[in-house]
Order: structure tokens, then sequence, then C-alpha cells
């Protein structure tokens, strides 16, 4: 997936935080934690040499070249996510949760791709979750489709907590 589905996916697992910590969508603690979630969403592809995030935190992703570290393998790993889970703990609470669930995301909706994820990093095999002739496959009019929805649940989440 694109950058950009990562950032949509990212601002939705953010308001979903936003909701469950009961956090008011017009507040400075919103617009922060919608901001984190759009950057978190796409920050599992700083292994991916060209992508917005190995261009952004380059000295990382060059790292991860020097250690051979493979697209879709650590960074998109369960047990990445649990270490992330641990060393992020002393943030507030709020930020917390949305850059887990907004980075969280990322390996999720990259089962949704032919390819799959290298989910149960460093067990080889990768887990995909739809049979490949129905998989979306990176820059695809099925991932701008995917994009849009997403883009519209984004939409739909505050507009739902409105009460008239």
């Amino acid at each position: 997936m694109l950058q950009k589905t990562h950032s949509v996916a990212g601002l939705v697992a953010a308001e979903c935080v936003l909701i469950h910590q009961n956090v008011p969508f017009l507040s400075w603690e919103a617009f922060g934690a919608v901001l984190l979630g759009c950057l978190a969403g796409p920050l599992a592809d700083v292994d991916k040499q060209g992508s917005t995030m190995a261009k952004i935190l380059f000295p990382l992703s060059a790292l991860l070249r020097i250690l051979k570290v493979r697209h879709r393998t650590v960074t998109h790993s369960l047990l990445f996510i649990m270490i992330l889970w641990l060393i992020t703990t002393p943030l507030p609470i709020l930020y917390y949760w949305v850059f887990i669930t907004a980075y969280a995301s990322h390996p999720l909706i990259d089962l949704l791709n032919e390819k799959g994820v290298q989910l149960l990093w460093p067990l080889k095999f990768k887990v995909r979750l739809l049979p490949k002739f129905l998989a979306v496959d990176t820059g695809s009019a099925g991932e701008t489709a995917f994009q849009w929805m997403l883009l519209g649940v984004s939409l739909w989440i505050p507009l739902s907590t409105i009460q008239f």
C-alpha cells in the first residue's frame, strides 16, 4: 500500500482512540492525535528504500539497509509492535494509544496486499488475508477505492459524534 493509504488508516485509528478516550474532536489534543496518527500510519515503511518515511528518517532507513532488513519483515511484525508498545509507555496515554494503533494499522492493511507480511517475524513465512485474485495491489485502482473508503470512514467518525 502507498503512503497516502497508510496515512488515512492512521487517521482512522487516531479517531477511534479519540472516541474511546472521550476526547472532543475540536481540541488541541485531538489535533495532535490526528497528526500523530497520520505520521505513525506509514512509519513501518521506513524499511522500504525510496518511501516517504525512508527519506524523512534517512539515518534509520540507512541502518536498516546496512542490516539487510527486507521490506514487510521486522518493521511489520507483531514482535516489533510489542517492542514499540514497551518503549513508548512514557508517552501521555492518549498519544501512546494513537501511536500504537496507527502504527499497527500499517501491517494490518498490508495483509490485504498479495505479497503479504512477515507478521510472525523472525519466522520466514508471510501472511495475507485475501487470496491473490482478490488482493489489493499497491497503486492499483483497488487501492484507490480502499483509500476513498478509509477517507469516507475518517469523515463519518467525527460527524457521527455530533449530537443534534
